[in-house]
């Protein structure tokens, strides 16, 4: 019997429920925890396949503060938000699928009968669980790093590198990832400077390649970063120098949600959630979508996961899996 529990919130009896409130309780085929692309886009799914789906929604996705989504065929350019609403709508136009505005807070159980808390909520019951949670981004407290997270501090050049072409750009990394990462944004533009933030880790093979292609190198610790309403003007340094950027890339450190830490599930090197090529964890009855499982966060794969989740749920339903 596998349980799961947030130790630091409740009691380990708090998800004993009395036996006469949980047979009332309508059981889903499938529970998604998460409401933004990669959930909404599994529910889709679901909901075609005539499964009765309940989704739970925080209302708090990894680029709620991102103006403009792109590289996604036919939406590109629109915001997240418009997106997201347009995707609501389409899924709930399928009657079997609801979406609730909760929280997942733990989870007990095992594959086809699982229990899960919600916050200000009776609990929910499912016979599959799809996490779809996306993770929790650490920011330094640096001083207009968060307001600039997603707008013009970024993470990913496929998705914002062509709006910041030719620009003053930043790297905010160090090591061989920067050596790395550097290469693939010198495409994007020559005015680029990696920011180590200290002293430098790169080896002086990777030095050199770096000052070749015209890739400063700076190792002043940073210390703010200047900006009118999330765009960037200047990167402060520890020495007083204030240096105009437009943009700048980082990769902050980042932890699944509470409600999947404590669920047993096998994790990759990096950090994310080890998935099968269904989309199923190490636990069975628990499969997982978008961010939380993959370094790459781009709408485009979180809506292409979620629909193949679906296909993988339906089956292991239908006992095929």
């Amino acid at each position: 019997m596998f349980t799961s529990s947030l130790a630091c919130a409740r009691e380990p009896d708090s998800l004993q429920f009395p036996l006469s409130f949980m047979s009332e309780q309508p059981i889903f085929d499938v529970l998604i925890i998460g409401g933004s692309y990669a959930g909404l886009s599994a529910a889709l799914g679901l909901g075609r396949a005539l499964r009765q789906v309940l989704v739970l929604d925080a209302d708090q996705p990894c680029n709620r503060q991102t103006p403009h989504a792109h590289n996604f065929l036919t939406q590109d350019g629109r915001s997240p938000a418009e997106l997201r609403a347009l995707a609501q709508a389409q899924v709930l136009a399928y009657p079997s699928v609801q979406l609730r505005a909760a929280t997942a807070l733990a989870v007990a159980g095992a594959d086809a009968h699982f229990t899960v808390a919600l916050a200000e909520a009776p609990p929910v019951q499912a016979r599959k669980l799809l996490l779809a949670t996306g993770i929790r981004d650490l920011l330094p407290a640096l001083p207009g790093y968060a307001a600039c997270w997603g707008i013009s501090v970024i993470h990913c050049p496929y998705c914002h590198g062509y709006e910041y072409r030719n620009e003053p750009t930043g790297l905010l990394l160090n090591g061989a990832a920067a050596f790395e990462m550097g290469c693939l944004l010198r495409n994007w533009t020559d005015q680029l400077t990696i920011f180590t933030d200290g002293p430098a880790t790169l080896s002086a093979a990777h030095q050199a390649q770096l000052a070749a292609l015209g890739i400063g190198v700076e190792q002043t610790p940073v210390r703010e970063f200047r900006h009118k309403q999330g765009y960037l003007t200047h990167l402060g340094l520890a020495d007083g120098r204030q240096l105009p950027l437009r943009a700048c890339y980082a990769r902050p450190p980042f932890a699944q949600q509470p409600v999947v830490e404590a669920l047993g599930c096998r994790y990759t090197e990096a950090g994310y959630l080890h998935v099968d090529a269904g989309q199923q964890t190490s636990v069975p009855g628990i499969y997982a979508v978008g961010d939380a499982t993959t370094p790459l966060r781009a709408l485009n794969a979180a809506v292409a996961a979620g629909s193949l989740a679906a296909a993988t749920l339906n089956r292991a339903l239908l006992g095929l899996a």
